[in-house]
């Protein structure tokens, strides 16, 4: 459990360096859990919600330019939050969510998958060392056979990139027998990208799921299961969607790239790669007092230590109430 902490300091500059300190100081060190105390975390245990059982699963990692990861935040703050290499970019993970229930077994996202070429895989230093998504499915004792739906938070490259492999001269869906579900603003964005967004808008990774016939367009908010909650947040780019997933033991939203890392909590830490920060940050506040009121936990997609937090108001900001590393859920 991590310690809490408030800001009161009004001044500008000091503001930002006591919400630097107070963040540092509360980011647990994995290497400082005992396997003992995680499992005993409430949320370690967080293994079903409803008729979910509930599955993290780690598709590799990749380093983002720490800059355009924080935006307006100054680097010296940033920096000492989630320290970047030389080439100025910090590690991140693509944390996919599993649920499984209803007799289906549903994949919230699916990380940039292993199609990149050498040039773009030394550019966003694309790493699969630790954890592929079939190794992490693997650890639960499925494959990508036994995956019936996958849903695409959005389709940049490191959401949705691991929905198509490589056979032989052709692109084709790499779980085989699923369907997926898009916003079909985001599909048509993809299609045409703005400037801002084009690299990471790659048609190899969706256009061979329309021709498969396995691509359903999905308008605004949906209930497609029981239990399960979809709604937009745009700021970040249009047609982004995410999942609420509720039952009478708790709450859990997957916000993809609303809150990508632990340190985004705080509503002014935008990304620079968000088409409208404004927005963002009034969606990020309408989640978070949300699921603040709840007792929710949030995953995070992409905090390379950090898998889960538990939201609460800090004065007009929020902080986490408790986190939890990804190290803990893998013990359990």
């Amino acid at each position: 459990m991590t310690t809490s902490f408030r800001v009161t300091l009004s001044p500008p500059t000091r503001r930002w360096t006591e919400l630097h300190d107070a963040m540092r100081d509360a980011r647990p060190k994995a290497a400082g859990f005992d396997r003992r105390d995680t499992l005993a975390h409430p949320a370690a245990m967080l293994t079903r919600i409803g008729p979910w059982r509930i599955d993290l699963l780690e598709a590799g990692t990749l380093w983002l330019d720490g800059g355009a990861m924080f935006g307006s935040v100054p680097k010296p703050l940033w920096a000492k939050l989630q320290p970047p290499d030389e080439r100025n970019r910090i590690r991140l993970a693509m944390r996919c969510l599993l649920l499984q229930g209803e007799g289906r077994r549903i994949l919230v996202d699916d990380g940039a998958g292993e199609k990149l070429g050498e040039k773009l895989r030394d550019i966003y230093r694309i790493e699969y060392q630790e954890h592929t998504l079939e190794r992490s499915l693997a650890a639960i004792e499925l494959t990508v056979e036994e995956v019936t739906d996958v849903v695409l938070t959005h389709l940049h490259f490191d959401h949705a990139g691991g929905s198509t492999r490589r056979s032989q001269e052709r692109l084709v869906p790499r779980l085989p027998r699923a369907r997926y579900y898009v916003q079909r603003r985001n599909w048509y964005n993809a299609l045409e990208p703005n400037p801002r967004e084009r690299a990471s808008y790659m048609r190899e990774n969706f256009e061979p799921l329309a021709e498969a016939g396995v691509l359903e367009l999905w308008e605004g908010p949906q209930r497609p299961w029981p239990g399960i909650e979809i709604f937009t947040a745009e700021g970040h780019t249009r047609g982004q969607q995410l999942v609420r997933v509720a039952g009478p033991e708790a709450v859990l939203y997957y916000v993809a790239d609303l809150i990508p890392t632990g340190s985004h909590v705080r509503i002014p830490f935008v990304m620079g790669y968000d088409v409208a920060a404004i927005e963002t940050m009034a969606e990020k506040r309408m989640v978070l007092e949300r699921a603040a009121a709840e007792g929710a936990w949030v995953c995070l997609e992409h905090d390379p230590v950090l898998a889960l937090g538990r939201p609460r108001a800090e004065g007009d900001d929020f902080g986490w109430a408790e986190t939890v590393p990804a190290q803990a859920l893998s013990a359990r």
